[in-house]
């Protein structure tokens, strides 16, 4: 797997148990996944000699991110690599310009969009748009990051301008008004197996995923929709592993895509501790050809709570919180990335399950908070 992030950490987790040995590919040796499998090679993502190292005997590789060059990529599928999911489906994960024109080609539901070379055309755009408009950078971004509002004309054209000045390509396209973010989550096989979890909610604060309810309330037939979406998009694409469609439902009910992921995703994590194959496992028999596994939920509602690093870092250790969290909350499954803890980050997320899905999303939030905070939201006291 390149990368060693905490996707990789937790595929290490599921392979263990299948009987596999995954090796990553990080850049540090104290990264979240190198810290837990004993097969790490360190190097970077665009060196292709590091590429072809953590590659060499293995049966597959993969990604906990999307950052590889799509060149280099491509030369190792010509060297006999077996890359999954494969780089002409990649690059739709990689390249937003480039997956808006392909699944608007598809006839998927998409935001009206618009590559932009010059600071009048973004301004031209949002003049016919006639709203707020989106400045995506086209490559790279995540959590937010490389992702700016305008609410004017002369604000895209100002913004937009700053980025082509810095040689950043961007595109833009229109602020939808919608009502509630959700994600649909499959996995397809080389094979042309396809399995799919059920949609859930995504709820973002500062660009960032704070809590996924699973699955999504009151959702009715938006939910087959949305699978029918993504199963036919992965298809489409020629995908093989996990690829997570994040979606708006708009003000009038309908579906339109937002982003498209292609490995283990935040919206995914819940399925841990709520579904009969987790995402990490799914993804492991994905690109090894195995037969998918069930991903029927266990439990009416699964609530994932993300534990983001605060502004200020807490004096009480992560270990004494998660003491206090154990106590109060028994039921709280928590997972940790072994991460230092920075403001923004996400260093661990903590799955609740149960039947009633708005108390479960009130107690996943008030443990992410205190494991990122160090203080209950409710004033409870842990000495009293």
């Amino acid at each position: 797997m390149v990368g060693g992030g905490q996707l990789a950490r937790m595929t290490h987790q599921a392979a263990i148990a299948l009987g596999q040995t995954l090796r990553v590919l990080a850049v540090h040796a104290d990264e979240s996944a190198a810290q837990v499998t004993p097969d790490v090679v360190l190097g970077h993502h665009t060196d292709y000699d590091a590429l072809r190292r953590v590659a060499d005997g293995a049966t597959a590789l993969t990604f906990d991110h999307e950052h590889v060059p799509t060149e280099l990529l491509e030369k190792l599928v010509a060297d006999g690599v077996a890359v999954y999911p494969p780089p002409e489906a990649l690059v739709h994960a990689q390249d937003k310009l480039v997956m808006r024109r392909r699944l608007a080609a598809l006839g998927a539901p998409v935001p009206r969009f618009s590559e932009v070379t010059s600071a009048d055309g973004a301004a031209a755009f949002a003049t016919e748009v006639g709203g707020p408009v989106v400045i995506k950078t086209v490559r790279g971004g995540y959590d937010g990051r490389g992702v700016t509002m305008a609410d004017s004309p002369d604000e895209a054209r100002e913004i937009v301008g700053r980025y082509l000045a810095d040689g950043v390509p961007v595109m833009v396209e229109e602020k939808v008004a919608m009502r509630r973010e959700l994600a649909a989550l499959v996995a397809r096989s080389p094979f042309g197996q396809g399995a799919a979890w059920p949609v859930v909610e995504t709820v973002q604060e500062d660009g960032i995923c704070v809590t996924v309810i699973a699955p999504a309330p009151s959702l009715g037939d938006l939910g087959t929709a949305a699978t029918e979406l993504a199963l036919g998009l992965a298809s489409e694409l020629g995908v093989v592993g996990v690829l997570a469609v994040e979606l708006f439902e708009t003000e009038d009910g309908s579906l339109l895509v937002n982003e498209l992921a292609m490995r283990p995703h935040n919206s995914g994590h819940w399925t841990m501790d709520g579904a009969r194959t987790s995402q990490f496992e799914q993804h492991i028999r994905a690109v090894l050809d195995y037969p998918l596994g069930d991903t029927s939920p266990l439990t009416p509602y699964t609530v994932m709570g993300n534990v983001i690093g605060a502004a200020v870092f807490p004096e009480m250790s992560i270990d004494e919180r998660i003491h206090h969290l154990c106590a109060r909350m028994p039921d709280a499954k928590v997972h940790l990335y072994g991460k230092e803890e920075r403001p923004g980050r996400k260093i661990g997320h903590v799955n609740i399950v149960g039947d009633d899905w708005e108390s479960l999303r009130e107690r996943a939030e008030r443990a992410a908070h205190w494991l990122s905070h160090a203080e209950w939201t409710d004033g409870w006291d842990p000495h009293a």
